[in-house]
């Protein structure tokens, strides 16, 4: 244990050597992720045979969610590993892993070279990136939270503002490209620029988490303790943990669904409203500003005036306000409403999620934190946030109403609402 003389002192310089660490690999996790959600209907278009254009892209869309069912296995196992080997040692196996999943997309032929074993090559590639990303959040988010109680909320707010950084970065190639290449070019090779940028991200990730120090929580603590008294941090999340795994991943809902909501608004505007491709992508871009600068800000805020004060307004926000802005969106379609309605929700999920990782830390110890976080945060995104693109664009196609997505995100307030009153009540969330 540290003495209260000591802690202060090395706490500036580690916290900021951890937001580094921590926020690179981050950034490279949901940059590809972006990427391909934003990039789907030239992917569609080079790995899936031809057919009608819809159904090229709710195949690509398919894929993107069927790689988030590994995730919840990647959550377990490397979890499990940053709990009972640090956390520093899985942010380092992670971003190889991820790095490993991105060439590939880099460099795969697509179905008219490789015929059926380029949609497989992709999947293979996916469930990579599924894997690694599947452990990342519970050792990243730990290993963030864990260097000063007192701003756990600032401090955790980096993993979400790493998200925002990627989505700008991710809009930003698709602006830029969509603007100077053709269709025909962005079908043919353009897609996979992002990607390739994406590799250089990658070692010098390795660089900085390689020479970080590790977590203070995992220094501190005995063997014994770090491994939940020698019983397997897998073994000690269901047996002990199931109601903060219920409560986590509960509070993750709305977010995760936004998200991908937000992700998938760029390609409605293409689809279903006709707005140019390259102004469709400049809205996200303006969002991913907003994520990235708005939510440590938020951070800072929830250690000062508590969490839940900023975080269920936000959540009542977002339900009550999603299906108003996708009637005006799809009445008055222009580039002026598709880029107001994603900046207003833009705030608002700066305002629910900056805190948010604090809140799901706080439901789990520290012997059993990465596993319990990975396992929750992995499920819920990839159950609500996984499929939100391709159940918002089958609804579109299956009810023929533009704004159904906007009632699917309605429905999952509600849910993050009950987690975040079941934290309150049991484990004295504020």
């Amino acid at each position: 244990m540290t003495t209260p003389a000591t802690a202060p002192a090395r706490t500036p310089v580690s916290a900021r050597r951890a937001i580094a660490a921590a926020t690179i690999g981050n950034a490279l996790e949901w940059f590809d992720l972006a990427v391909y959600a934003l990039m789907a209907t030239y992917i569609g278009s080079t790995f899936f045979p031809e057919g009608a254009p819809g159904a090229q892209l709710v195949q690509a869309y398919a894929v993107f969610g069927v790689t988030y069912l590994i995730r919840p296995l990647g959550g377990l196992v490397l979890g499990a590993y940053a709990d009972r080997h640090g956390r520093k040692k899985a942010l380092v196996l992670t971003i190889w892993l991820m790095v490993a999943g991105t060439f590939l997309m880099a460099i795969m032929p697509g179905y008219d070279t490789l015929g059926m074993a380029a949609p497989l090559a992709v999947v293979v590639a996916r469930l990579i990136q599924g894997f690694a990303a599947g452990g990342e959040f519970g050792a990243a988010t730990s290993f963030l939270v864990e260097h000063n109680e007192q701003r756990k909320g600032f401090l955790g707010s980096f993993q979400f503002a790493s998200q925002g950084l990627a989505t700008l970065m991710a809009a930003g190639f698709a602006t830029g490209l969509t603007v100077v290449l053709s269709d025909e070019a962005m079908t043919s090779w353009g897609w996979r620029v992002p990607f390739v940028f994406g590799l250089l991200i990658g070692p010098v990730g390795y660089y900085i988490r390689r020479h970080v120090d590790e977590s203070p929580a995992v220094r501190e603590s005995p063997n014994d303790d770090a491994n939940d008294g020698g019983r397997s941090p897998m073994l000690a999340v269901f047996r002990d943990h199931w109601g903060g795994l219920l409560m986590a991943g509960g509070a993750l809902v709305v977010s995760t669904a936004l998200n991908f909501i937000l992700q998938y608004l760029p390609t409605f505007g293409i689809e279903q409203l006709g707005l140019d491709d390259s102004l469709s992508f400049t809205a996200l871009l303006i969002t991913g500003v907003i994520l990235t600068f708005l939510t440590p800000f938020v951070g800072l805020l929830a250690d000062r005036f508590g969490r839940l004060p900023i975080m269920v307004p936000a959540a009542l926000l977002i339900g009550g306000g999603v299906v108003p802005l996708f009637v005006w969106v799809t009445h008055v379609p222009s580039f002026l409403t598709l880029a107001t309605a994603m900046t207003v929700l833009g705030i608002l999920k700066a305002c629910y999620f900056g805190a948010l990782p604090s809140v799901m830390s706080d439901v789990f110890p520290a012997r059993a934190r990465a596993t319990g976080l990975s396992f929750s945060y992995n499920t819920a995104v990839g159950v609500f946030g996984g499929f939100t693109p391709t159940i918002a664009a089958a609804l579109v196609a299956g009810t023929g109403s533009q704004i159904s997505p906007g009632y699917y995100l309605l429905a999952v307030s509600f849910v993050s609402l009950a987690a975040l009153a079941a934290a309150f009540r049991t484990r004295g969330v504020r």
